[in-house]
């Protein structure tokens, strides 16, 4: 199981690409709105969340965390207990945690991305704390991906898919929806 955190002021596409790509990969991801289920976007789309944080029990079994860029998104993200607590656990079990945009800024500030290649969106370097900042579209290091921004939300979700399963089912994703 995926968790997807959504916060108020998401970035819509960089939440909603991965999920339906993930979906078609046939792996299993749950939208997880902060607060509510209703959760409005950066551009004022709302998005119905599968569960909220309220409902997603501390214990809950996962195998990765993802967590969209966006502001005040990022921010939103960073100040919820749940979303601070798995992506604690993600970091710390060794599990795929992944974020996009302004949200590796979360990771940086947690010191998870000490040592680690990592990108995110043009101007938030600085708080990708002891990373090797690359400005690279996507980067995989470890059990961490991250990526630049909207843009680059496709290749963000095949870093994922081939991740959690493998880089030919990523591949056949890609060919399937005329991406390359």
């Amino acid at each position: 199981m995926i968790y997807l955190f959504l916060a108020e002021g998401f970035e819509e596409i960089e939440a909603l690409t991965p999920v339906d790509y993930l979906r078609r990969a046939e792996i299993a991801v749950t939208t997880v709105g902060v607060g509510a289920k209703n959760i409005t976007g950066a551009h004022n789309i709302t998005v119905f969340a599968d569960i909220t944080t309220n409902e997603l029990p501390a214990d809950a079994d996962f195998d990765a965390v993802i967590l969209p860029g966006g502001m005040p998104g990022t921010l939103n993200l960073e100040n919820d207990s749940t979303v601070m607590h798995f992506v604690n656990r993600a970091y710390h079990e060794n599990k795929l945690l992944c974020a996009i945009c302004a949200a590796p800024s979360v990771l940086g500030h947690a010191g998870f991305l000490n040592g680690k290649k990592a990108t995110c969106f043009p101007g938030f370097e600085e708080d990708l704390t002891g990373a090797v900042a690359t400005g690279a579209p996507v980067e995989k290091d470890g059990k961490i991906i991250t990526a630049r921004g909207a843009g680059v939300a496709a290749d963000f979700a095949f870093a994922i898919i081939a991740a959690c399963k493998d880089k030919e089912t990523a591949d056949k994703i890609c060919r399937q929806i005329q991406s390359k």
